[in-house]
């Protein structure tokens, strides 16, 4: 599969649009009236203030203390670029704030503090300590960063825990605790071998060895050789301590014989002649970043028997921190811990490992484009399990309070895993999976707008992003000038552009569209005069004949036109069973509207057939359908004609037997809120609708647009369903990520 590719330009973009960087804050209580400013601020805050004086512990109640994270760096060692300084760090630590958002609801705000005397940095994040629940420290360059953070573990009581060393730590040894589990060794007898001895290293050979691995059994190796005792050249305090009794001097001794290699260090470090050398069921984590210590297929050519994990997202079994920090702090916060302890990342480490051996849910294999279960190439969970959030911290948590560390015990566990389900935003993880199914499609996609530069910069994201092939519709000088001048003049050899005059298929188009439209009123040139110059019908031709696997149009014409254009190639029509579906994502929910394309005023009988279209494209996008007819009347009061029909429609359903929930008619209230519901114990939603079908396209239309200029919603559609070839039509307002998601939903044949 093709790897995602980007340029600079485009780097520097997504950090500038459509806001500078990557996060903002925004108010959790209103504050529009005078009254809400004097409760925010004065007089009204003086009452939690003098709480809070009398009774610290109350500031985990009245502020947002218990859930808030400081990313701090100094910028010492970024991501393997070196010491780029505090202000060269930023980029960075707000990508470090937003993962801890994104994966564990945990409010972050990063800090780069301009020094790299330790003490003034220790001295500057102690004073901070009354602000944050805890602190992540993050890409300072060793040995500073075993000073720094020693020493604020003992004067702060909050978390202060060091990712680049610990969060490496946790998600190795989760692996290993499975790697030994399918070649049956126990840690206390296997011999490890770890190359790297900065931060990471230190950090993971500490943690396996609180975990139960012998000192004797495990061999430290920087660039100077074997840390052995009695060696003086390139030492300190933190190496010494991991000095062992031994003959060995060189890398390649020290894995001859062993179970178990740990690299943290440098891409080639590792030779085929020493993975053959090692013990049976050799053990491989080559995480150096971004190529490995020796890649698995190296590995394998010599020891197919080998379980390899790497630090890269392309291989199976990556070692990715975004397993470990997200979920630790949220259990730490959440019993308001004074500190994450050993037994705290154990716990972690273990509930990792634990959730590898369970059954893969499908949502999770279908994300990443393969079946995924427990084995020598799946040992460690995948990052985007949506079980992650509501399994690790519970265990943490749980270590916390038996460790005495925990301020606040949680009394109800299982209502605190109830709680952190909900948590998550579902809507990040679905259109994960929908990006991951399509760069496993590789379609081919026809964008059929190739003289709009938003088509243009949409077709070369596809492309680049790995989802296969963009097949731009349009004259090739204009191609090339509109994208240098959007700056993408090197992406012209990238696309294949098509049109009717480069094209050798015209001559079977023109035959297949006149036998469509013969009697339709339409003669041969008329027929000439659509296929040849019409970039919609040509487009549709194309994906009709399979020279492309699927079509996104719309941008540059009303839906409604292009529809009917497209309608001369296909049978994209209400009477033929076409529906249009938009879904609308805000605050973490996704609700799906019918009809917002074909169906002007559909009748009962029509209401039930978009219910049904509608549940399959909810399905596509990984929802269980629960469907609602929605009007202005709830179970027929107030009475009404223009109600009656929605009043019909849930009976036809009933009738046809559908294997999806469904009610109505209801108000949208009732339909989206389960206190709501409650009013009608009778009626037959397990939850709030996630699909409203409405009563006309007006209304659908209102109702979307409402949503997107009001409520901020995100709009994805309409998607056009119930065609047998893959189209999707944007609207003339979408920007090109609005195009590029349309392209990735045709890609994945969503609908």
């Amino acid at each position: 599969m093709p790897k995602p590719k980007f340029t600079r330009e485009e780097a520097l973009a997504f950090h500038l649009e459509p806001t500078p960087g990557k996060f903002e804050i925004s108010a959790t209580v209103p504050m529009t009236t005078q009254r809400d400013l004097s409760l925010a601020y004065s007089p009204g805050v003086a009452v939690p203030c003098q709480a809070i004086a009398e009774n610290p512990e109350t500031a985990y109640d009245y502020t947002n203390k218990g859930n808030l994270v400081a990313v701090i760096s100094n910028g010492t060692a970024v991501l393997g670029l070196g010491n780029l300084g505090a202000l060269g760090s930023k980029p960075v630590m707000e990508g470090k704030a937003v993962l801890f958002k994104r994966f564990a609801d945990v409010n972050s705000i990063d800090i780069e503090l301009d020094t790299e005397d330790p003490e003034a940095f220790i001295n500057a994040v102690k004073l901070m300590g009354p602000t944050f629940g805890g602190i992540n420290l993050e890409d300072i360059k060793a040995p500073e960063c075993f000073i720094i953070e020693q020493r604020l573990k003992e004067v702060m009581d909050i978390p202060v825990f060091h990712d680049d060393q610990h969060g490496t730590a946790v998600i190795c040894a989760a692996g290993l605790i499975n790697a030994l589990h399918l070649s049956g060794k126990k840690i206390e007898d296997v011999k490890i071998v770890l190359n790297g001895a900065g931060a990471a290293g230190i950090a993971c050979i500490e943690l396996l060895k609180s975990m139960g691995a012998r000192h004797e059994n495990c061999i430290v190796c920087d660039t100077k050789g074997v840390i052995y005792q009695g060696r003086s050249d390139g030492m300190n305090q933190w190496k010494s301590a991991h000095a062992v009794d031994t003959k060995l001097r060189t890398l390649e001794e020290a894995m001859d014989g062993a179970d178990v290699f740990l690299g943290v260090s440098v891409r080639g470090a590792v030779t085929s002649e020493m993975v053959e050398s090692m013990a049976r069921d050799p053990v491989i984590f080559a995480m150096a970043n971004p190529d490995p210590e020796i890649t698995p297929e190296e590995a394998h050519a010599v020891r197919d028997d080998a379980i390899v994990a790497t630090g890269r997202s392309d291989y199976p079994n990556q070692v990715n921190n975004v397993l470990g920090f997200p979920y630790l702090f949220r259990g730490a916060l959440d019993c308001h811990a004074r500190a994450i302890n050993d037994e705290m990342k154990i716990a972690c480490a273990e509930a990792l490992a634990r959730l590898a051996r369970e059954d893969v849910p499908d949502e999770v294999g279908m994300a990443y484009g393969r079946e995924l279960s427990f084995g020598r190439d799946y040992i460690i969970p995948a990052p985007f399990d949506p079980r992650l959030i509501y399994t690790i911290p519970p265990a943490v948590a749980k270590a916390c309070m038996e460790t005495g560390a925990a301020r606040r015990p949680i009394v109800d566990m299982d209502a605190y895993e109830v709680t952190l389900k909900t948590r998550m935003d579902p809507t990040a993880s679905m259109l994960r999976s929908i990006n991951a199914r399509a760069r496993a499609a590789q379609a081919r996609m026809i964008f059929a707008e190739g003289d709009d530069p938003r088509v243009l910069r949409a077709a070369v994201q596809y492309q680049r992003a790995g989802f296969g092939q963009a097949l731009v519709v349009g004259r090739e000088a204009d191609v090339a000038e509109k994208l240098k001048v959007a700056g993408l003049g090197d992406a012209v050899s990238e696309l294949e552009v098509v049109n009717a005059a480069n094209t050798e298929h015209l001559r079977d188009y023109k035959a297949f569209l006149y036998s469509r439209l013969q009697r339709r009123g339409h003669d041969r040139h008329d027929v000439h005069r659509l296929a040849a110059r019409d970039r919609h019908v040509f487009a549709a031709l194309m994906l009709a004949h399979g020279h492309g696997d699927g079509l996104v149009t719309g941008a540059t014409r009303k839906s409604a036109y292009v529809l009917d254009l497209i309608n001369h190639v296909f049978d994209a029509d209400a009477e033929h069973g076409a529906v249009g579906v938009t879904a609308l994502m805000h605050k973490g929910r996704v609700i799906l509207v019918a009809d917002t394309l074909v169906h002007e005023w559909p009748d009962e009988s029509d209401l039930a057939s978009i219910a049904e279209r509608s549940a399959g494209v909810a399905r596509h996008l990984g929802l269980e359908p629960r469907v609602a007819f929605v009007s202005f009347s709830t179970f027929g009061y107030p009475r009404s004609e223009r109600a009656e029909k929605m009043h019909r429609a849930p009976r036809i359903l009933e009738e046809r037997g559908v294997d999806f929930e469904f009610e109505g008619e209801m108000t949208v209230d009732v339909a989206l809120n389960t206190e709501a519901q409650k009013s009608y114990p009778f009626q037959r939603l397990t939850g709030p609708a996630n699909i409203l079908v409405v009563p006309a396209r007006h209304s659908a239309s209102i109702s979307v647009k409402l949503m997107q200029e009001m409520g901020g919603a995100t709009v994805i559609g309409p998607i056009l369903t119930g065609i047998d070839r893959s189209i999707q039509v944007c609207s003339t307002t979408s920007t090109t990520n609005d195009i590029l998601n349309m392209a990735v939903l045709a890609a994945c044949k969503v609908g």
